[in-house]
């Protein structure tokens, strides 16, 4: 059973039965216990603040049913070559100086190649030299290629797990949810910063919802950062008519999650369009503290600028300036 506390240690052994009745909690209480945990690790009117760029677009081989980039649906994203480095350089100027601390950079690739890797390496240190977190998220990697990156300066890689293991063959076919974990121990391994998370609102149960999370609290180490994305319908997707996501629900995910795991960054990602103003407060309230900041993410829309700096300042909330 799960124990009542507000500050429980940081664990890796969390069982399947404990992350449900975490999630089935009263709200009130679940909202309370997350409160509490964030506030022992976390200022709690500090978020992180992350852009995300994508530099290359369209064409990936993957078929992850939720993706507008797989070359397998028809959704009017095009195929598009990697981007040049002076354009990474003019966005990555304006993110900083929009208050961004963080630049994340995404290709849709499978994997990358040795010559994709040696293109996209001079972004990363360009990045690097003006004072900015650097990420990326190329797809899988192997122990050689995670080696390569850290070396050029990468703090942080995203591959996320998307779904719980038992649902993930239901997203995804063109890759198993083995290959995925043995990118995050690659990483790992390099010493690369872990930025892995999911996606709520695919037609799981709440089940998969807490194998997911169970997924990501048991790994050896809690990764850094932890996306949560609210499902973003995309006409052409396999995902299109999916029933909508309750935001009640979502905020007992990122809830959990800060529970969960401490002292990791919890981040407000994709979806953040159509969540209201009072849904994004519960959860800043319950433990996220990071969003990705700009107009767009990847291919979808992001909350415009302006409207972020207002609820921010609504809601009393200083972007942290690391």
């Amino acid at each position: 059973m799960f124990a009542e506390q507000t500050t429980p240690n940081i664990r890796h052994d969390w069982t399947k039965e404990e992350t449900l009745i975490l999630l089935q909690k009263p709200f009130n209480d679940l909202v309370y216990t997350a409160q509490q945990v964030h506030r022992q690790n976390f200022d709690p009117n500090k978020v992180q603040l992350s852009t995300l760029m994508n530099i290359k677009t369209g064409g990936c081989p993957e078929d992850c049913a939720y993706c507008p980039q797989s070359a397998h649906y028809k959704t009017g994203v095009e195929a598009e070559k990697l981007t040049t480095i002076e354009e990474v350089i003019s966005q990555a100027e304006t993110a900083k100086n929009k208050g961004a601390t963080r630049f994340c950079m995404g290709a849709a690739w499978r994997q990358p190649k040795q010559r994709d890797l040696e293109m996209v390496i001079p972004m990363v240190k360009a990045v690097k030299k003006m004072e900015l977190e650097t990420c990326l998220t190329l797809g899988m990697l192997s122990l050689e290629q995670a080696k390569q990156l850290k070396a050029s300066g990468l703090d942080y890689y995203n591959h996320n797990i998307d779904t719980s293991p038992e649902y993930y063959s239901k997203i995804i076919s063109t890759r198993d949810y083995e290959e995925r974990l043995t990118t995050l121990k690659h990483v790992r391994n390099a010493g690369i910063n872990v930025c892995c998370g999911g996606i709520v609102g695919m037609g799981e149960t709440q089940k998969d919802r807490a194998g997911f999370l169970l997924t990501l609290a048991n790994m050896p180490n809690h990764p850094e950062s932890v996306p949560i994305n609210m499902l973003v319908k995309v006409e052409g997707t396999p995902l299109d008519d999916t029933k909508e996501t309750d935001p009640i629900e979502f905020i007992r995910i990122i809830a959990a999650a800060r529970i969960m795991m401490p002292k990791s960054y919890i981040r407000l990602s994709a979806g953040r369009n159509n969540m209201s103003d009072e849904t994004q407060a519960l959860c800043y309230l319950t433990g996220a503290n990071s969003i990705f900041y700009g107009e767009k993410l990847l291919t979808t829309n992001n909350p415009q600028l302006t409207e972020d700096r207002l609820l921010l300042k609504r809601l009393g909330i200083q972007p942290n300036k690391n």
